[in-house]
């Protein structure tokens, strides 16, 4: 049996090209590779063709592209062969919505409120203008509504198997509400002129049957609709009487005639620009086609969680990855449940690994929750590239900054902006919502009516504007101190740029975003509106801090990339060591069991780019000289009409960077211009300065593909790629050196190492969708099998290669393995370092009792390379690691020499024994 807290995960990305049956080739290499746990990306069905499986649409069947039940029983025989266990990617928060794939959607759209599965999905159904009934908004459409009727695009449909009506845009389908079906086959049958024959006798007096409004209801419509296909050339009359309700723009009748049916709907179609301002479906983020569930709602988990919960059952599942916790109404309600389902499916008490995906600020501090064992690892990811940056360099790349971009080297302008663009643009309809709630609740009473709605609005913007984490966790009871003081300092930076009169708006604001407008002291108000609004501005806040951040400003922050990373800071200035052990120390008291991840499919870029990116901050005097050189040759290739200068001047420096980071050593191949020019297109439309999303500026994206193809081209940019590959070379090797300090801290510091696929090779990948491309798994497990005895002084000569770090991953979690109780439970310990050079290693043991690993890194390599163009000669390095207190084999003493822990390798981690019994660290169970 795998461990129940993993040794080691590895990250497997499924599609319909890479399925179950690929994943359980693969399975063999990842057990000789040491890993313990497969980790894969959603497995339940998602829509047909997806690369990512995030866009499910029913969670109760396996993904029939990835080979559905069958294909999945025999990846699950292929680990209990191997004994590794599996965590799933599980997506709690959304479904994926339109086209006709998704059967508890389409129920939605056929009977609206009525619908058993309404309450799945968060809708606002009365915010719909000029509309008798609720609706829900589809903004699915390619042009204007009227556009699209005149063009004969939505077209109404019978289907003879079901005995249903539906309209269709393209690939959608649109159900049409059973009360209207008697109006539909009056119209057919006029229209075929058959209210003479038998079968349009039958079908008039079907159509007949049902009076009042709201019928046939949704317990009749079964037995109209068959009896409705079993009408003996019903089909075929209906077929012919369609032709009343083809839409054209010579057809007025017939266009306003289907124009009339779809707004009796229980559906509204629009633009696919209209959702930004009138959506009124809680979506993820900003995709139209991703809707919120609400799995508070018990019958809504039960259904999504029927299959992991009979998998758990069966054995066949050993964790979960928790995707977009944030997005919960109550994620602490939610994992409580979720702990009573997996131990009702267990039958026992014993542990069960569960990490949540949880992006935290910089000095935020996670939330307990019931059976969670930590985060998917992106603090920690960026607290190991923090402690390997030189922040002596990043004061001089702050320099340089100031002088490309004319602005500080601050971030919080940058998120600001973005956050004031995004409300503005991609979340409006969400903006609104909450807005209108607020207003409601401040007219439900005569101390708070004159509250305008404007002033109500401008105030919560201000609030949001100045919001510095994703979200607060407020249940229905009274917010938590840490969540209070949140709340109220942030109201009191957005109070500070009130210009208006106040009369207590920020009071009455704070107190309703804290709900203690509800308590018995207090005027009453409506309590189900005051705790709506208070827990749906939590659901709000993370998708706005993560479309501004993330998707924003770190795409118009470029001082440094290799600090632009999912919970990142851009504007860090280095971690010390110091605060890196107290850190390590918290993390091993606290969260010793999550994960510590140095890519994902969501990073920002592969992680051996990202660390060659921070070798900069070690040479910043000659980055800035390049960069100078290069504008200088490359300036013939801008695109240059009127004001608009493709690429801007930060957007080129951001380029260089990601050139140095992703560049192979033995030169691009074929596709390295396409490459880039795609993640050029995709940074430049996130960073909304001179393009976006939603409205592409085509002249400046062909300037900017164009740039890159010229000065990657060799005929027309011969010296600057001389120059770039001679930067490249030296640039390479200090990254390496990190990337290698970057492995080993990833597996020996507390918490589970988890290796996104294809990384155990230098992994110079870009954002998605460069990182999703194929692994050759089988190329690496022949590689792997040479390397059972590395001859690690081959390896290091022959570094670019790639086969040193897969050598010395397996090194690392073979040591896992071996001291598998000291590197799962054990304690983190500082160790001292005397010497001259002292700052250039972080040194530190794991202990569990006796048994003990002492581990210490290199940083900062540049002075002991030539700057980066000779492999490090460590006995240059004056430096001593105190190892009082422990003894080692072969080692003499209590001072370990550097040269002798490193020899000729940038990093050591060497079995060890307490020379007393440490009192092990006080953990708490996360059961």
């Amino acid at each position: 049996m795998p461990p129940a807290i993993p040794l080691a995960t590895y990250r497997l990305q499924l599609t319909a090209d890479f399925d179950f049956d690929r994943a359980a080739e693969v399975v063999p290499f990842l057990k000789a590779l040491g890993i313990t746990h497969l980790y894969a990306s959603p497995i339940m069905k998602a829509r047909k063709g997806s690369t990512h499986g995030y866009d499910i649409v029913d969670h109760s069947q396996f993904n029939p592209e990835l080979g559905g039940e069958a294909g999945f029983a025999r990846l699950s025989e292929a680990l209990q062969k191997h004994d590794l266990g599996l965590i799933i990617d599980f997506v709690p928060n959304h479904v994926s919505v339109h086209f006709a794939d998704n059967p508890f959607w389409l129920d939605v759209l056929e009977w609206g409120q009525a619908s058993p599965q309404a309450v799945s999905f968060d809708i606002d159904w009365d915010q719909l203008p000029y509309r008798a009934r609720g609706g829900v908004l589809l903004p699915i459409l390619g042009m204007s509504y009227g556009e699209a009727l005149e063009h004969g695009e939505i077209a109404l449909r019978y289907d003879p198997d079901q005995g249903s009506f539906s309209a269709w845009y393209y690939e959608h389908r649109l159900p049409i509400a059973p009360e209207r079906y008697g109006e539909v086959l009056r119209m057919v049958v006029k229209e075929a002129d058959a209210a003479g024959t038998e079968a349009g006798k039958r079908l008039l007096a079907l159509a007949a049957r049902y009076t009042g409004l709201r019928r046939p209801n949704r317990k009749e419509a079964p037995a109209f609709k068959l009896e409705l296909k079993e009408i003996a050339d019903g089909a075929d009359i209906i077929a012919h009487g369609l032709a009343a309700y083809r839409a054209g723009k010579d057809r007025p009748a017939q266009t306003l005639a289907l124009h009339h049916l779809l707004e009796r709907q229980n559906y509204k179609l629009g633009h696919w620009r209209l959702a930004s301002s009138d959506i009124n479906y809680r979506r993820f983020f900003d995709v139209n086609g991703l809707a919120g569930l609400r799995v508070e709602d018990p019958g809504t988990f039960a259904a999504t969680h029927r299959l992991v919960k009979q998998l758990v059952a069966d054995g066949k599942l050993q964790g979960l990855r928790l995707d977009h916790i944030d997005g919960l109404r109550d994620p602490a309600q939610y994992c409580q449940r979720l702990r009573r389902l997996v131990r009702d499916a267990q039958g026992t008490t014993k542990p069960f690994y569960t990490v949540i995906e949880k992006i935290l600020c910089e000095h935020e501090r996670l939330p307990r929750f019931a059976g969670i064992q930590g985060t998917t690892g992106y603090e920690w990811m960026n607290a190991i590239t923090q402690v390997l940056v030189d922040p002596k360099g990043l004061e001089a790349l702050d320099e340089t900054w100031r002088q490309i971009s004319n602005r500080a080297p601050r971030l919080a302008p940058y998120v600001k902006e973005a956050k004031r663009r995004v409300l503005e643009t991609l979340l409006t309809s969400e903006f609104t919502v909450l807005t209108r709630l607020l207003s409601r609740i401040a007219n439900g009473h005569y101390s708070t009516r004159d509250f305008s709605a404007d002033s109500l609005r401008q105030a919560l913007e201000l609030y949001v504007l100045h919001f510095p984490v994703y979200r607060t966790y407020l249940t229905t009871g009274a917010p938590t101190e840490h969540d209070r003081k949140l709340i109220d300092d942030t109201i009191e930076r957005a109070r500070a740029e009130w210009f208006a009169a106040d009369d207590g708006i920020f009071e009455f604001l704070r107190d309703a975003l804290t709900m203690d407008l509800l308590r018995p002291d207090r005027p009453q108000h409506s309590t189900p509106r005051v705790r709506r609004f208070a827990l749906k501005v939590q659901q709000f806040t993370g998708p706005m801090m993560a479309k501004s951040l993330e998707d924003t400003a770190f795409y118009q922050f470029h001082r440094l990339l290799a600090l632009n990373e999912v919970g990142g800071d851009p504007a860090s200035t280095g971690l010390a060591l110091p605060a890196f052990h107290q850190t390590m120390q918290a993390r091993a008291r606290e969260w010793p069991h999550g994960m510590t991840a140095t890519a994902t499919h969501d990073t920002k870029r592969g992680e051996d780019a990202r660390a060659r990116i921070a070798a900069l901050s070690e040479i910043p005097g000659e980055w800035t000289s390049a960069v100078a050189r290069w504008k200088v040759m490359n300036a013939p290739h801008l695109a240059l009409r009127g004001s608009m200068r493709a690429p801007s001047a930060t957007f080129e420096y951001m380029l260089y960077q990601t050139l140095l980071g992703a560049w192979p050593l033995q030169g691009p191949g074929p596709d390295f211009v396409e490459r880039i020019q795609a993640y050029a297109v995709k940074a430049a439309r996130e960073g909304k300065e001179e393009t976006s999303w939603l409205n592409p500026h085509q002249a400046y994206e062909q300037g900017v593909k164009s740039f890159v193809a010229k000065i990657l081209d060799p005929a027309q940019s011969g010296e600057f790629l001389e120059a770039l590959q001679t930067l490249a070379r030296r640039v390479a090797l200090l990254g390496a050196l990190n990337s290698l300090g970057q492995l080993t801290l990833k597996a020996t510091l507390p918490g589970v190492p988890d290796f996104y696929q294809g990384t155990e090779f230098w992994d110079l990948s870009l954002v998605d969708p460069d990182n999703r491309r194929p692994v050759d798994f089988a190329g690496r497990h022949a590689v792997l099998a040479s390397l059972e005895a590395p001859d690690w002084s081959h390896l290091i000569k022959t570094w670019p290669d790639g086969q040193l770090k897969l050598a010395w991953t397996r090194h690392l979690l073979r040591l896992r393995t071996e001291l598998a109780d000291v590197f799962t439970r054990g304690d983190y310990q500082p160790l001292e370092v005397h010497g001259a050079h002292a700052g250039h290693l972080v040194a530190f043991a794991r202990r569990r009792g006796r048994a003990a690993a002492i581990i210490v890194v290199g940083r900062l390599f540049s002075p002991f390379t030539q700057a980066g163009r000779a492999w490090p000669v460590f006995e240059e390095l004056d430096a001593t690691v105190d190892m009082t207190g422990y003894t080692a084999p072969h080692l003499t003493g209590n001072q370990l020499p550097l040269a002798q822990a490193f020899r000729d390798f940038p990093a050591a981690v060497i079995g060890a024994r307490a020379a007393g019994i440490a009192k092990p660290a006080r953990q708490r169970a996360h059961a």
